[in-house]
């Protein structure tokens, strides 16, 4: 047993701190409170001078995404440093249901050190926000009708998603044309049939009137926040009566330079990302830019609504819950929770109030019943830090001890992982010499992946088919059609992960290349993307196809952390282009 004690105790709940004593037993809280003794057998941990919190939650996360334009993210150096930011659970929006299973066994493992994570899966309407990024109609499901939805909810219960995120909302700020947007219909079957199979429903809504639909569907969380115009007692009644949650992420908005090198945030980022960061700024500056009078720009107006409208609800009553779209770019993994309090508190809630949207209304907000309050029965995720982050919310960013499910995490070791020049150490598995023969009917690979498909990014992206295909008398192959977009260097490119969703890293070293049947019209190219290129600037080597099936061995380097393999077809703006697939694998 471990004790706690001497700490200023904030438990979570928004009642007052008081000092007192938490008693942990294994990975749950056995008792907290000021008149919990001291077993003469416990461990004891003296925290007199330290405020004693829950583990912060960020509701609205993307850990592959790195934060730091053209470069790739390190998702293990992205949860080591939301650990060290005293953050012990986080929402992820950024991946797709075959990530799922690989993540959590790397977690489960011990390979890999995070917080608890709940792992959406993404829908939206065609046309929609999130389809812009070129990462196929895999990574979030489009739907334009009830039925739609409802048999796409069915679709990903299998990969056993923890939350549903929902793009509701096409405004683009009116910094680009408005994409299209989820109707009212379409996303109340969606959220019913979540509800059905006990899962909470995040919205992406920016706006007033979307809000509205969103609240009267039974949407759980919105998302990002109202930035158009004030709230009004409208919404407010429908969120009352829907019970609906509020998570602005500010952080994400925040009209400011991003460089703001505070210690906290020196020691989260990893070299190839704090190369960027321009000392010696301060937290403090940025506020006083924002504070009074805003800069005369649509960002700096929105924000003031934004800050606005954070207070007007919490002073309604609505559950305000903590979140920030990490992964953004300049919206820095970890750090990014603690601004957003900082934020917060600006807004007008007190520091206590604060720091329970990030820990119990967040936990309410998702239905969260075992953490985010220090209360016996509840996982021990636990934060200590100095100061005096009750009166000076700046202090939070002073994080000294972190628990995890009861364990104390070696917050120097997680430190030096983010520090380190490459990427983190993750085990490779050898590659099998087959990698698919399209003889399989249920979409899935020979090394039981799913072929995925991408395209430039943009609203006005690249269309394209893929899918399994008749090879005269030669069994199956997979065909791949696109039509270019009317932009620069537009592409299409099916996409094979040699291990589920790509996150595991597989060896090649024991073959020379790829060989390939081919058909087409033109040069395409193989890329093989890896870990250690952060920068996208993958290997890959052309080759050509014509009208006849044709055998193509394609060298590749020794490479030991290979994800994913792609064929790319790039053609003139506008132009169509196709090619045919089989018996894939590697050569000696």
């Amino acid at each position: 047993m471990t004790a706690i004690a001497g700490a200023n105790i904030v438990d979570g709940s928004g009642g007052a701190p008081y000092k007192g004593v938490v008693l942990i037993r294994g990975s749950r809280i056995e008792a907290a409170g000021s008149t919990v003794q001291v077993p003469g057998d416990a461990r004891v941990i003296q925290a007199d001078g330290l405020t004693l919190m829950p583990g912060l939650f960020d509701l609205h996360t993307h850990l592959p995404y790195s934060a730091v334009a053209g470069v790739s993210g390190d998702w293990a150096k992205t949860l080591a440093a939301y650990l060290i930011c005293g953050v012990t659970t986080v929402d992820d929006f950024g991946t797709y249901p075959e990530t799922f299973a690989p993540m959590r066994r790397l977690l489960d493992s011990g390979q890999v050190i995070g917080p608890h994570i709940n792992l959406a899966a993404r829908f939206t309407t065609p046309g929609g926000h999130g389809a812009e990024a070129g990462r196929g109609d895999f990574f979030q499901q489009q739907v334009l009708t009830p039925r739609e939805a409802r048999a796409a909810i069915l679709r990903m219960l299998p990969y056993k998603p923890d939350v549903i995120k929902v793009f509701t909302d096409g405004w683009r700020y009116g910094t680009a044309p408005d994409m299209t947007s989820m109707d009212e219909a379409t996303l109340a079957a969606l959220v019913d049939e979540a509800h059905q199979h006990g899962l909470k429903v995040l919205s992406h809504t920016v706006t007033l009137e979307r809000a509205k639909i969103a609240a009267r569907a039974g949407v759980d969380v919105l998302a990002h926040g109202v930035g158009d115009l004030p709230v009004d007692a409208q919404l407010i009644d429908l969120m009352k009566a829907k019970g609906t949650s509020y998570v602005s992420t500010l952080a994400v908005y925040e009209p400011r330079d991003r460089a703001i090198l505070s210690d906290m945030l020196a020691a989260v980022l990893e070299p190839v990302a704090r190369a960027g960061i321009h000392p010696p700024l301060s937290a403090a500056p940025a506020i006083r830019m924002i504070r009074g009078d805003f800069v005369p720009s649509p960002r700096g107006r929105r924000f003031k609504v934004l800050l606005e409208n954070v207070a007007a609800l919490h002073n309604a009553g609505i559950n305000i819950g903590t979140g920030t779209d990490a992964g953004v770019t300049g919206t820095y993994h970890g750090w990014a929770t603690l601004r957003e309090l900082e934020l917060t508190v600006h807004a007008g809630l007190t520091p206590l109030e604060a720091i329970t949207a990030a820990t119990g209304n967040s936990a309410r907000a998702i239905g969260l019943s075992d953490r985010g309050t220090i209360a016996a029965g509840n996982l021990a995720d636990l934060v200590l830090a100095e100061g005096e982050p009750l009166s000076k919310i700046e202090d939070i960013e002073k994080i000294r001890r972190v628990f995890l499910a009861g364990r104390e995490l070696d917050l120097g070791a997680l430190k030096q992982l983010i520090a380190l020049p490459g990427v983190s150490p993750l085990a490779s598995v050898k590659a099998p010499e087959k990698i698919d023969d399209f003889e399989s009917a249920n979409g899935r690979s020979s090394v039981d992946t799913r072929w995925v498909n991408e395209t430039d990014s943009g609203q006005d992206f690249s269309q394209m088919m893929f899918g399994r295909i008749l090879r005269e008398d030669h069994g199956h192959a997979l065909s791949m059609m696109g039509k270019m977009s009317e932009k620069e260097h537009p592409f299409v490119e099916v996409t094979v992960p040699l291990r589920p969703g790509g996150i595991e890293p597989v060896d090649i070293g024991g073959y020379k290349g790829l060989r390939f049947d081919v058909r087409g019209e033109g040069e395409y190219h193989l890329i093989a993307a890896t870990r250690s290129v952060r920068n996208f600037e993958y290997p890959s080597a052309g080759f050509k196809a014509d009208g006849k099936w044709r055998t193509v061995r394609v060298p590749l380097p020794a490479l030991n952390d290979v994800l994913t393999l792609s064929f790319q077809a790039a053609r003139a703006a506008g132009t169509q282009v196709w090619i045919e697939l089989d018996n894939v694998g590697f050569y000696r």
